[in-house]
């Protein structure tokens, strides 16, 4: 059974059980606690706690989706046959339709009659209780109906078995897993309670449910393979590696790969913060593999990962993964060799000696842990990360005494910059975003109204009003224009003027934000259209002198935010 009709049969399966199709949101989140989406169940956070509607977005209270996902906490078990950071879920969710029953027994329909796994491999587990909540006796029953004893159904701590808040806060419950062989392979959660920030849990007031599966585990075994680098998800990719490669290499390497493919289409490019440090960690630990065994072929990995897909994410684009890929192992490459170099003098490397060969050479933990051998026996990641803790306290101090009492150089919610080479590049980006904005406007039409701007040093993040899904024609109408205006090298002008002033000049606002009597308004003028201004808008700044200093614009995603509102992400090379 092929990976593509794993999911036609998910994906029929439940729409004959009355659930509509969502498509997958950004790698990206919008929620700022998380510095990925972890789980489907993320873009549907609003809609437990009522404050989205889903029979007005979805025309339904039960959705599915495969939602693309990316977690870090499990980097030190990649290599084995089962863990991985990018992979998919297949996801089942209900907003107060439908709760334990139906989910445990379409759950076992699904695994035993769909995809034809033996039912004595299957093994259930239900949340135990503890101090807080009271064990899932519902589920527990259940299981049994189907047929499980009482010793087959395990009964689990909070930490396996209770599941969430996502971030900060949010919708969290009981949850039963699901294993096959002793891998888990699907986690079945029943939103009861909303977790606040301090933790108390408070009885939500429509009971939802949220079933996530793991693609990557479930092909695994539907085809009958002994690890999930062996499927027809990860085999191509593992089968462009040199053969006399240590299979755990080989699997680092491909898991790697396609998590930096995912996450550099989204527009993070590396750098020492956030999903940015992320991406780095991730390439620099392939780059050291390609330092000690040059005949890897990143190029012909990245193809492979493309290829198999392209089909579902069409944002992934090879050119750009390779060019990002690139200029960071071009980086790296200056102080790796010496780096190792230093690494094979240590003796014994504790968390202090080897926190200096990261800050030195920018060696990864998992470098130094795996290169390091028996010297770093001793060497955990907890360690490390308190030693990367105190220098971060460090530096934050020194930042703060530097800019008075301010940890970034620039944040004004919209602009964050952490230092000099950060702020110049969030520059160009916002400067950017100005161009996309008129871009947007002259493609699409002038209904096109500005809902909300982010912008980092790795990506341009901009929200607009738009009632439906842009073409890619459109898309690349809109990035051609940017560009155009970008290579006329225009001048960028900056005036003082009173708001209402502004506003009869033409000037774009953004209407929710409250300005001053006195505003600025940057006007980027075009001579080809008789000395107008391509763009026009009241904005605090910073900007480019010259559009020639952005570099080439490029869009890596567009999507929808909620109803009437689109998101594109882009960047700036």
């Amino acid at each position: 059974m092929s990976h593509n009709e794993i999911r036609e049969k998910f994906l029929k399966f439940f729409e004959e059980r009355g659930h509509k199709f969502v498509p997958a949101s950004s790698l990206l989140p919008t929620d700022s606690s998380v510095l990925f989406t972890t789980a489907g169940v993320q873009q549907f956070k609003p809609y437990y706690t009522g404050q989205a509607d889903p029979m007005k977005d979805f025309g339904s209270l039960d959705v599915m989706s495969i939602q693309k996902s990316l977690r870090t906490d499990d980097i030190d078990e990649v290599g084995d046959i089962s863990h991985g950071t990018f992979f998919e879920m297949l996801g089942i969710f209900s907003f107060g339709n439908y709760f334990k029953k139906e989910t445990i027994n379409w759950t076992y329909e699904f695994l035993i009659n769909i995809l034809g796994f033996d039912k004595n491999r299957i093994r259930p587990t239900v949340f135990g209780g503890d101090e807080n909540a009271p064990f899932d006796e519902e589920s527990f029953k259940i299981w049994q109906s189907l047929g499980f004893s009482e010793n087959q159904i395990g009964r689990g701590s909070r930490k396996d078995n209770f599941w969430g808040p996502i971030g900060s806060e949010g919708p969290c419950g009981p949850a039963n897993e699901v294993y096959i062989d002793d891998v888990e392979v699907g986690t079945l959660v029943f939103n009861e309670y909303y977790s606040d920030k301090d933790k108390n849990l408070k009885p939500l007031a429509k009971k939802g449910v949220d079933v996530g599966l793991g693609f990557d585990r479930l092909t695994m075994f539907a085809q009958n393979r002994s690890s999930m680098y062996e499927t027809d998800l990860l085999l191509p990719t593992m089968s462009r590696l040199p053969e006399d490669l240590d299979d755990r290499v080989k699997r680092i390497i491909t898991d790697h790969a396609r998590a930096i493919s995912f996450i550099a289409s989204e527009g993070v490019v590396p750098s020492n913060k956030e999903q940015g440090y992320v991406l780095r960690r991730l390439m620099r630990r392939v780059i050291t593999q390609i330092q000690i065994h040059p005949e890897i072929d990143f190029g012909a990995i990245v193809q492979s990962i493309c290829n198999t897909y392209q089909e579902f994410y069409p944002e992934l684009n090879q050119q750009n993964i390779i060019s990002v890929f690139n200029e960071e192992e071009d980086k790296f490459k200056k102080t790796l060799g010496q780096g190792l170099r230093e690494l094979e003098k240590l003796g014994s490397i504790d968390s202090g000696s080897a926190f200096k060969l990261y800050e030195s050479y920018g060696l990864p933990f998992e470098v130094i842990k795996e290169m390091g051998g028996d010297r770093a026996k001793n060497l955990s990641r907890e360690s490390f990360e308190e030693e990367f803790k105190k220098h971060q306290e460090k530096s934050r101090a020194g930042a703060e005494k530097k800019f008075g009492g301010h940890g970034l150089l620039l944040d004004t919610g919209e602009l964050k910059a952490g230092n000099e080479e950060e702020l110049a590049r969030v520059t160009r980006l916002h400067t950017a975003t100005h161009l996309l904005h008129a871009a947007l406007r002259k493609v699409l039409g002038p209904e096109v109204k500005q809902a909300g701007s982010d912008i980092t040093a790795e990506r341009l993040r901009f929200d607009f009003s738009f009632p439906r899904k842009i073409t890619p024609e459109e898309i690349k109408q809109v990035e051609d224009l940017v560009n155009d205006i970008i290579s006329k090298d225009l001048t960028v002008t900056k005036e003082e003027m009173s708001y209402e002033e502004a506003i009869k000049s033409g000037a774009l606002a953004f209407f929710k934000l409250k300005y001053p009597p006195k505003v600025n308004v940057y006007s980027i003028g075009d001579p080809a259209i008789g000395g107008q201004a391509f763009s026009k808008e009241l904005c605090g700044g910073p900007h480019v002198s010259q559009t020639g200093e952005i570099g080439k614009f490029k869009i890596t995603k567009e999507e929808a935010v909620s109803a009437g509102t689109r998101r594109i992400r882009a960047t700036v090379v």
